[in-house]
């Protein structure tokens, strides 16, 4: 795609804006400042299909093209202005980076000619940014926009897929530009593209291995999701009566309802009879995860001794923590798909996990009837304060299947990941678990609603981080986003308090807030609200709000985190 062909020149904001468009770019998030006037000029005056979405604040702003990028597929652009306003994007970009999210975020900076001059708002935008993202560079001319551009979107959606920042200098914005220079890989502007298949050798070896294993298992991370490998994980899984386990972002790899689902493990949302699923197993598939910490419980589960078979499009991630029988570097979707091929034939046309007696199919359903059992006694408890079971519980009943949640971390992370189930398979659940900064779920909501406005988008966060975040209410409202937005009132950083209990005796320091009533502040704001503090009122109350239609919060007085029951492996014991 060329987007200068026959056009005059132009100057370096122009061709910015032009390069977004090339790329598909349809929604660009970010806060104004005095060295982005360029281009803010340039998309008043330009026609380009670009919706520019004023945030409070540039970490909300790089996260609603967090949760955008994750909903929509496509790439999400984030902008911002020198300065502060660089430190402020920086979170955002982190996170995607390291969730393997393709964020673009660009900032502008100080003329050219004004460096090491003490410009007011001068920084080191290139130093700042290498260590934390997939890609960085400047403009130290408008005759590299194009190149830049380009080198951005390349690396943010082939391989493993990570967030890039742009600098984008002042002077730089209004220099001309060839149009010729000015032209995009179209495909570049989605994700995953360009995908690669395993070795086939691996592949082989990977197979042989998981026809000879006596109970075989999957856990699945976020790249099955990226890869949109629903019907693979699936099928592969019956063909070798293998239960699937999820990490936490890789929730929505297969349905809560699909035959040998076993449910999130770890250490963040897993559970005792989760984790039993893992130990049962003498053969255990990592798909688009990187094993890590949450995900193995500190590299306890799979045990040592277990055949690890390691599917990643980052050969890098394969291998780190585990010794590796067979390692199948590329795309999830291709990869279980090649292992289809060579499995299928042996297996035959009648997949063993489709018997309802097969061990596999019987050690998924035991997993998921004790979790079962001891929440929905939990659930369904008038006890004061509302238990967070009850409040799961509820969420899923009133929202429709089609329905995204975005938890923050702390109280609704583990809870929403462990129990709240997903009827099909898909992103429907956002969570930050790379950086687990406060304040995430909001601004993402928004996000995933720009992505997919024909659903309802749900954030779901502590007192702690709605403090964070209370000036995107504003936002909200703004755009008129039918929104639901709940909090878990509990005038603590619960997760920090939680802790304190845990592991230091219940030495409790500096984690305690003032109580808070949110559904006032919200009223202030102009949005409907409801606060409960008695259980029998929370399903009326999220139901009218839901019925309300436009931007509405409630506010719920819930069990503080450290009396609770929380699915979190290191306060279960």
């Amino acid at each position: 795609m060329h987007s200068g062909d026959g056009a005059a020149a132009q100057n370096g904001a122009e061709a910015l804006i032009r390069m977004l468009q090339a790329y598909g770019v349809r929604h660009l998030f970010g806060v104004c400042g005095d060295t982005s006037l360029p281009y803010y000029d340039a998309l008043h005056r330009l026609e380009h299909g670009i919706t520019h979405v004023l945030a409070r604040d540039e970490r909300s702003a790089a996260y609603m093209a967090d949760a955008y990028a994750r909903v929509s597929a496509r790439v999400g652009v984030c902008e911002g202005p020198s300065g502060g306003g660089a430190t402020y994007l920086l979170p955002g970009l982190v996170e995607a980076n390291e969730s393997s999210v393709p964020v673009l975020g660009f900032t502008s900076d100080v003329a050219v000619t004004s460096r090491g001059r003490y410009p007011l708002t001068e920084l080191d935008q290139q130093a700042l940014y290498a260590p934390l993202t997939k890609w960085n560079g400047t403009f130290q001319s408008a005759a590299t926009i194009g190149d830049q551009v380009r080198a951005a979107f390349r690396a943010m959606s082939t391989g493993r897929p990570g967030s890039a920042h742009l600098c984008v200098p002042y002077d730089v914005q209004k220099q001309p530009v060839s149009p010729e220079t000015l032209w995009a890989q179209p495909e570049h502007g989605g994700w995953p593209s360009w995908r690669s298949a395993p070795d086939e050798s691996q592949v082989t070896r990977a197979a042989q291995c998981l026809l000879e294993a006596r109970q075989p298992v999957f856990v699945c991370g976020g790249g099955v999701i990226a890869a949109g490998a629903f019907d693979e994980i699936a099928r592969l899984a019956l063909l070798l009566d293998a239960p699937v386990c999820t990490t936490v972002s890789g929730k929505g790899a297969v349905s809560d309802a699909f035959e040998l689902s076993a449910g999130v493990v770890g250490s963040n949302g897993g559970v005792p009879a989760t984790r039993d699923v893992i130990a049962a197993a003498d053969a255990v598939v990592f798909v688009g995860c990187r094993a890590g910490s949450t995900s193995t419980e500190h590299w306890r589960y799979p045990r040592p001794g277990t055949t690890v078979i390691h599917i990643d499009v980052d050969a890098f991630a394969i291998s780190t923590s585990y010794l590796t029988e067979a390692a199948l570097v590329g795309d999830a979707r291709l990869a279980l798909a090649a292992l289809i091929a060579r499995i299928e034939p042996e297996r035959g046309s009648s997949p063993p996990g489709a018997d309802p007696a097969s061990p596999g199919r019987k050690l998924a359903d035991a997993a998921r009837r004790v979790k079962a059992s001891g929440f929905a006694a939990l659930a369904a408890s008038d006890e004061r304060p509302i238990k967070p079971e009850r409040i799961v519980a509820t969420l899923r009943r009133v929202l429709a299947d089609d329905a995204i949640v975005c938890a923050d971390p702390g109280t609704p992370c583990p809870y929403f990941a462990a129990y709240f189930e997903l009827p099909r398979p898909g992103r429907w659940f956002i969570t930050n678990r790379a950086h687990g900064a406060l304040g995430f779920s909001l601004p993402a909501a928004l996000g995933a609603w720009f992505a997919r406005p024909a659903s309802r988008c749900v954030a779901v966060m502590g007192d702690g981080s709605f403090g964070f975040v209370a000036g995107e209410l504003e936002t909200v409202l703004r755009y008129d986003a039918p929104l639901l937005l709940v909090v878990l009132s509990n005038a603590s950083f619960g997760w920090i308090k939680a802790s304190q209990r845990a592991s230091y005796g219940k030495r409790y320091f500096s984690v305690d807030f003032r109580a808070t009533d949110h559904a006032q502040i919200a009223r202030a704001y102009g949005m409907a609200s409801w606060r409960v503090e008695d259980p029998t009122q929370l399903e009326p109350a999220l139901r009218a709000a839901l019925a309300h239609g436009g931007p509405a919060l409630v506010d719920i007085v819930t069990q503080p985190l450290e009396l609770a029951a929380a699915p979190v492996s290191q306060w279960m014991g």
